[in-house]
């Protein structure tokens, strides 16, 4: 089975794209859905961590991209297999003696994947980019990978992380045929956060990205392995344009709810966790639930505010994301939070965000999407609507794996009667 993922890659990106020459090869037998529900919030950790293991976040345990460190200037991810509460998919594919590859497929630094490429960067002045992730991943397959295509890499840029990712992914399927790849790529997400949803940029990336389908698919056929692989692609969520940024934080600081020095907070009561289109609200003294939930509904009835709902943590909760926090707030269309406490509201400027995720995820116009064909796989089915978590369930009935309690559902519709047993 291989699993890949284009980040930030939404239905209405993939509609067009049919009609490329990568894109409008795979689709041609694969059985789709057009209409995907992401997860809440919907951003790139907590999605791919929905993905491999069909729960919500706050069942998984990655309820952010991000850990809860507001003293940090640039806070630490969710990078390593430890945060995940329970199985995945990868862990259960190895417990039956399966070889499994990850290639930037977040969430996976410190697992037990035989072949692994964790998504990780070094977020420490004393050590570096390689010596990070050979500590987190395999390191005599990380090393080799480097050797051959290190060359095509230029840091976190894209494309040619995507690039990198691509030859890795190609040499891997030849050299080691893993029965489980997993590979996120990123290249339009970038593009989408660097330029906006409707840019050139974002078009040449998924033409880029049809390119690379194209060649993979030539590869599993060249191997003679495309009659006996399950192929999956699939979107974790989508993006919307924006233009200003909100900042809860500024408003925090001035009821002395949280104390800064320069644009460091230093402590809180009160605190705002950005998850760019939403936001989660936490809250250390009790006291102040009241007094903080008037100050967010004089905030969003406020004239041009940018705040579309305030949910309870019990909400946030019934939508699948944290319920610790005491509130969770949605941003309107062309409107995100951040963390900062400069000031309550700014435009963007030159090197900001112009696409941002993290928004509800039924939201009209936000929907990503799935793709899958091979053994196991009916040809050419349609799914009227689904979730992020029906994937997991799905992918392991195809490999006869058990997720245990998951949140999601087995695409039944999909599957060969053979795979229902």
């Amino acid at each position: 089975m291989i699993i890949i993922s284009l980040d930030a890659v939404g239905s209405r990106d993939i509609e067009k794209a049919k009609e490329l020459p990568g894109f409008k090869r795979f689709f041609a037998d694969a059985s789709s859905c057009m209409n995907v529900d992401s997860i809440y919030p919907s951003i790139t950790y907590p999605a791919h961590t929905s993905i491999i293991t069909g729960r919500y976040p706050k069942n998984h345990g990655v309820i952010d991209n991000t850990r809860l460190q507001p003293g940090r200037k640039s806070p630490d991810w969710y990078w390593q297999r430890r945060y995940i509460q329970g199985t995945t998919l990868y862990d259960e594919a190895l417990a039956q003696g399966m070889k499994v590859a990850a290639l930037l497929w977040p969430v996976t630094a410190r697992s037990k994947i035989t072949y692994n490429v964790p998504e990780i960067f070094a977020n420490r002045p004393w050590t570096n980019q390689i010596l990070t992730s050979l500590r987190n991943g395999t390191p005599f397959y990380q090393f080799l990978l480097n050797q051959k295509f290190g060359h095509l890499r230029n840091g976190k840029s894209e494309p040619e992380l995507d690039n990198f990712t691509h030859a890795s992914l190609k040499y891997t399927l030849e050299k080691y045929r893993p029965d489980l790849t997993l590979v996120h790529f990123t290249d339009v997400d970038s593009q989408k956060h660097d330029y906006g949803t409707e840019a050139a940029e974002t078009w040449a990336a998924m033409e880029r990205h049809s390119e690379r389908l194209m060649e993979i698919q030539d590869l599993l056929e060249a191997l003679g392995m495309a009659e006996d692989t399950v192929f999956a692609l699939l979107g974790d969520h989508s993006q919307k344009d924006v233009e200003k940024f909100i900042c809860l934080n500024y408003e925090f600081w001035k009821r002395g709810w949280l104390r800064k020095k320069g644009d460091r907070i230093q402590s809180f009561q009160v605190y705002s966790k950005s998850c760019d289109g939403s936001a989660y609200i936490y809250i250390k003294d009790k006291a102040l639930y009241k007094e903080v939930y008037e100050v967010l509904c004089q905030l969003k009835f406020a004239e041009n505010s940018g705040i579309e709902a305030i949910y309870t943590g019990a909400s946030a909760a019934k939508m699948g994301a944290d319920g610790r926090c005491a509130f969770m707030v949605e941003a309107k269309d062309g409107y995100f939070f951040s963390d900062k406490a400069e000031t309550y509201m700014r435009a963007t400027v030159k090197g900001e965000h112009k696409g941002c995720h993290g928004y509800r995820p039924e939201k009209p116009g936000y929907q990503t999407f799935f793709g899958i064909k091979g053994p196991g796989v009916l040809k050419g089915q349609q799914i009227e609507k689904m979730s992020l978590v029906d994937e997991g369930p799905t992918f392991a009935a195809l490999l006869g794996l058990d997720l245990g309690q998951t949140d999601g559902r087995v695409l039944e519709s999909i599957l060969e009667k053979e795979q229902l047993c």
